[in-house]
This record gives structure tokens, sequence and C-alpha cells, in this order.
């Protein structure tokens, strides 16, 4: 079948920058689907983006599609045939619908019964029939959440549409799309080359554009041409960059033809915390900004033009006089909040309501330094200093920095504390009670900030459930998910000695009767072990290893982390299969019994070998295992357990448990919980799957 090189181009006015990448994966999922679907072969796709389009070029896509065979499915043969034999209205009916007469029908078996059927052969349809509905199709699934219409157009799109470039091989796709026409013409840059660019074959694309129109269509080959700018012109100023992902992403939207040019400002803004000139710069006006050796902020910044302009040095002086009124307020702010010190915002946090029913963040604040002088005790922390700490953490709030600039809560909180001369792992703690701010985020590190840290999002997760408004679906107004996340991350990989229960419950202790939720510690705790969950299942974790060691309820994450690591171990011992069967056999005889279960074992009760076996096996395992157990050497102790295997497929093999006399049957129930409890030191490994 003979294919050709597929060029689609839609022209627009300036696309949202922080979307573009989206909508340019979005369009060639999509338009690469659409050709799957519809049966047309083809090659690689490649994407492109700018500003003011979007692009494909896909390679050998097929000028039409294969001939197939089809198979049409009629009645069943039970309802086809009369009981003499002959065709019922059914069966001529639907021999008409085929174009063929009932001897002409074959017949199908399958696990429902016998079917007639027919085998129709369908012809392909050329690809200039397909592409049109193939491309409209791509376009309305793009994730756009508002569309707009322009003029008198009825057609909708993030943006209005300017021009249409549709090729397959050296011929225009006729169609029109958001009410416009196809054509073979792109155009250049919006001021270097305005005028259209015929494209007399897909493949002449991204050159046509580049060596003519001053646009690089290519989203990726610009992208690295702006590092590779901004690292050069970096350099010739004495500094390094600090990149952000995301703004190099940002910028590279904004752009088809990047230039740099270099900037400055005053040495005297630097005596304002860098993070806050960062953020302006980078926020406001895009800009990357500069670093020396040691990573100290440089008096200089780096724009991306989107033109090449023969007097960069207005370009320059022009960027210069935008930002300096931004570094002017962020200095200002900075120098109003330095005549106050932190401490002297404690009581106007009363006026900030934190949740009606929670009181405000003053009352919030003195929860908290409960909490975390309790934990800073049990990890080895400094009690008063936690206290000090969870009293000043969401002082910063009340600052005119943080009101400017919201991202610098907690760091402007640290430049408080230190020229307030608060001690510096307070000050630490300022921007650590904020930490892990996302997913993958670095964990507080001082014990300080790791106390105030889970002590704030404990007082919350407790709070908000105890008032009955857990998350519901996908609406967690409060950030329960992200704040139960945090706190396990933190247990977990800080290894801290600390039982979630009992953590759970001073919470509650300390929010008193502002708790209406009786249960609120088991549902908050459920809560967070569906979180647990997904984190291990992320680590590669099977669930039922999960719901193994959960089952047990280890006390701390650290414990929990050892035994996930033993049952998985065990899992891959040739012995788990059969000693997993056997525990499910005890779970399920255990549950039978009414009442406590019995615990004495009387030897003159048995009946069998195998029970003798199993009791002296049993009781040198339980010997082995107990150091390895109290030194949370859980594999070497499940190990060690493996070994009882064969002892107890023989118990059950030649033991009756459910005797009849009920002091035997006792006696063999008391033998099966004692095993039972054996396992259970580690984990429920009934719950292991084969």
């Amino acid at each position: 079948m003979s294919t050709n090189d597929l060029l689609f181009e839609l022209g627009t006015e300036e696309l949202p920058p922080t979307a573009l990448k989206r909508l340019r994966n979005a369009l060639e999922q999509h338009f690469v689907d659409g050709l799957d679907k519809t049966g047309l072969q083809h090659g690689t796709c490649k994407s492109f983006a700018s500003p003011r389009r979007l692009a494909l070029l896909i390679e050998d896509v097929a000028t039409r599609q294969a001939d197939r065979e089809i198979e049409k499915r009629g009645p069943a043969v039970a309802a086809a045939f009369d009981a003499d034999g002959n065709p019922t209205k059914a069966a001529e009916g639907f021999a008409r619908s085929c174009g063929t007469s009932v001897d002409q029908l074959e017949r199908m078996s399958t696990d429902k019964g016998e079917w007639l059927y027919y085998k129709v052969e369908e012809k392909g349809k050329d690809a200039a029939e397909l592409l049109p509905q193939i491309a409209m199709d791509a376009l309305n699934q793009l994730p756009i959440p508002k569309r707009m219409r322009w003029g008198a157009s009825d057609a909708e799109f993030v943006r209005p549409v300017h021009w249409l470039l549709f090729l397959h091989g050296n011929d225009v796709v006729p169609c029109t799309l958001l009410d416009t026409e196809a054509g073979k013409q792109s155009f250049g840059h919006r001021f270097h080359y305005p005028q259209a660019i015929d494209i007399n074959k897909p493949g002449d694309y991204a050159a046509a554009l580049s060596d003519k129109g001053f646009v690089i269509a290519d989203f990726d080959q610009r992208r690295e041409a702006i590092r590779k700018q901004v690292e050069t012109t970096a350099k010739e100023l004495g500094g390094e960059v600090e990149f952000d992902e995301d703004l190099l992403d940002e910028v590279t939207a904004l752009v088809e033809w990047p230039v740099p040019v270099a900037g400055g400002f005053e040495q005297s803004f630097l005596e304002v915390p860098h993070e806050a000139l960062i953020l302006t710069m980078k926020k406001n006006q895009k800009y990357f900004h500069l670093v020396d050796s040691d990573g100290n902020l440089l008096p200089h910044f780096i724009t991306i033009s989107n033109i090449d302009s023969s007097n960069p040095g207005v370009i320059s002086e022009g960027n210069e006089r935008v930002i300096r009124p931004r570094l002017a307020d962020a200095m200002f702010f900075w120098q109003q909040d330095g005549k106050k010190r932190l401490e002297d915002h404690i009581e106007s946090l009363r006026k900030v309501v934190f949740q009606n029913k929670l009181g405000n963040m003053h009352e919030k604040s003195e929860r908290v330094a409960l909490l975390a002088a309790t934990i800073a005790a049990s990890i080895g922390g400094d009690q008063d200093m936690a206290v000090r700490a969870a009293r000043l953490s969401r002082c910063d709030l009340m600052t005119e920095m943080v009101n400017e600039f919201a991202d610098m809560q907690g760091v402007m909180g640290r430049y408080q504390a230190l020229r307030d001369g608060e001690n510096g792992e307070i000050a630490s703690a300022m921007e650590e009670f904020y930490l892990p701010r996302f997913s993958g985020d670095i964990l507080p590190q001082t014990k300080t900030g790791i106390a105030i840290a889970l002590a704030e999002r404990l007082d919350t997760l407790v709070g908000i459930f105890g008032i009955g408004q857990k998350p519901t679906g996908d609406k967690d107004p409060f950030a329960l998910r992200r704040a139960s996340i945090a706190i396990l991350r933190m247990l977990r990989e800080l290894q801290l000695p600390l039982s979630l229960d009992t953590l759970l419950e001073e919470a509650k202790t300390a929010l008193g009767e502002r708790v209406t939720e009786k249960a609120v510690v088991a549902e908050v705790k459920a809560y967070m072990l569906e979180r647990l969950r997904g984190i291990y299942a992320e680590a590669g974790t099977d669930a039922d290893t999960f719901q193994a060691v959960a089952k047990v309820n280890p006390q701390t994450l650290d414990d929990f982390d050892a035994r996930i690591s033993a049952v998985s171990a065990f899992r891959e011992l040739a012995e788990a299969e059969s000693l997993s069967a056997a525990n499910k056999r005890i779970h399920n005889l255990l549950k039978k019994v009414e009442g406590d279960l019995p615990a004495e074992i009387d030897t003159a009760l048995f009946e069998k070998d195998a029970e003798s076996l199993l009791l002296e096996q049993l009781t040198q395992t339980q010997q082995q295992v107990a150091p390895l157990i109290a030194s949370r050497e859980y594999t070497q102790a499940l190990q060690s357990m493996a070994q009882l295997r064969d002892v107890t497929d023989s118990y059950f093999d030649d033991v009756m448990v459910m005797a009849e006399d009920m002091a035997i049957r006792n006696n063999r129930l008391a033998m099966l919980n004692r095993l039972n409890g054996l396992f259970l030191e580690v984990a429920d490994i009934s719950a292991l799957q084969g």
C-alpha cells in the first residue's frame, strides 16, 4: 500500500504558555489514536509547538485504509429454522440485509450456542476522506478548560485560528476545520517574517520555518537553545544559572525566535532576602537569575527576547526599568517588617480564623506547641524550643513580605527569626514548618522543625476529621491527603521512634471538646493507612504483603518498614505458600471459637505423634525467634519459622482438630492458637495470596 508523509499545522493567536506542552502532547496522542482506530497505517510522529502554532509531522501515512473482511452475525440457529428445517423470517431478513440468500449463510459455534453469520468484504476508504474527521476529533479532545469564539464564527478553540496547513504528501487534504480552510501555507515570525511560507512537502516544514520564517517550531529544540544561550550569557557575566525547569518551559512557550538579553540592578537590593528577589524576577518578569560559584545571588538577570534587535541595549534598559520598582517594593517590605519582631505578631493571629469550629490561628498555634513539645521530647529534641517555634511559626504570615509574596511563607520566618536574634534551630524550624511542601520535597532535618511540622499536620488532620469534615471524592479543601502523606514520609524516612496511634490520641486530647466525632482516631488511622498503602504500592509492594503487616498494627513506621521487607523476603521461600495456606486454615478454625481462645496445651491429651512433633518444633522455634523479634530481625525470624512447614503439614494430615471430645478439641485449638500467635509476632501471613 502506498504511503506519504503527513503534515498538520494549526496557526493561532498566542497560545497560553503554561498549557502549550500539554496541548502539544495531547494533539499528538489523540491524532495518532485516530489514525490507529480508523486503520490508517503510519510511521513515527513528530510534534511541534510554538506560541502561534501546534503541528504534527507523521511519516508514512497510508493513502487509504486496507480492505478488510467483516463477519456479520445473525440470529441463533435455533431461531433461524423451524421444526421442519425451513428458514424463519429472522433468517431470511438477515440474509436480505447481507445481500444474499439463506443457503449462502455460514454457521459458527460459540460457548453460547450456534449462530448464522456472513462474511462481507469492506473496501477501505481514502485517507483524504478520513483525515479531516481524525483531525477535528483530536482538536475537540484537547485539554482546554474554556473554549472561545471570535468574530461571527461559531468555531470554538482556546485562541482564534488564523491558518490551517494540512498536507498528505504534496497534496492538500481538502477540508475546513474551525472555520478555516486547509492550504499549504504556514506563516513566519510575527515581526521578522509575517508573510506566508509555502510548504511543498511535509518534510520541508521545520527547515522552511527556521531558515526563512525566523521560527524554531520544535519546542524541545527551542528549549535547549534557550538553555545554552542563557548558560553562555551567564558565563560572560561571571555567573551561573540555577534553572527552574518550569520557568524554562514557560519561556520556551513565549518565544519563537529566542534571543538572550542581559540586564542588571543595583547592588543595594541584595540586602533583601534573595528568595524574594528571585521570586519577583521569575514569577513577574520571567527572568533567569544568576548566582556566583558559592550560590550567592548576583545583581544580574537574563531575559529571552522574541526578536533579534539591532539595538539590544534598548531592550536591556527597558527590562531594567521594569524590574527596578518591583525590587524596590521588596526592599520596602523588608525594611518595614524589620520594625517588628516575629513575636509582635502573635496576638494578631487571634484575628485570623483557621476554621470556625476549630478556632483561630492563635489557638491552633497553642495546640501545636503543646503537641510539638511532646514530640520533641520523644525524639531527643528541646521541648522549650519546640514550644517557642510553634508559637512563632505562623507569625510571618502577618508580614508585608508574605502578604506580597505568598511563596515566601516560612522563608521570611527564617530570615526574620535570625534578624530577631532567635536561636538558629528555631530560625530553621520556621521554614521547616512547611516541609515537605509537595510530593518528593525535602523533609525537615532539625528536631525542632520535625516536631512542629508533625504537630501542625496532626492537629489539622484530627481536627478536621473530628468535626466531621473528612475529604470526600476529589474535594479536599484542607489538603488532608497531602498532610497525611507528609506525616507518613517523616515518620518513615526519618525513622522516628513515634507511635502513630499515640500521636493521634495526643492530637485529639489537645483539641479537647472541639472534637465531636467519637471514632476520630480510628478514622484518621484508617485514612492514613490508605495513603501508606499507596506509598508502598508505588515502591512495588504487593497489596497483600501490606495487608499482612497492617493487620498486626506495628506501632512505628520504621518497624512497619522492617516487617514489609521481611514478608517480601519470606514470600520468596519455597515454604511460603504452604505456610500461608496453613495459617489461613488456622485462622478460619480459630474464628469458629466462641469466647476466649484456649491457651493451655496438655500433652496428656495428645493422641497423634504429629501433635508431639509440632509442639516440640514449635517450642524450639519460639526460643530461636524470640531474640530475633526483640531486635527486629524479622527476616531471619520468618526464615526460622519456615522450618515449621513440614510438621504443620503433617499435623493437618494426621490430626482432626475439631474432635467430638471438647477437651481434645480445645487442646488442639490451643496448639493452633500458639502457632498462629508465633507468626503474628511478625505479620499475618494468612493474608498472603498464592
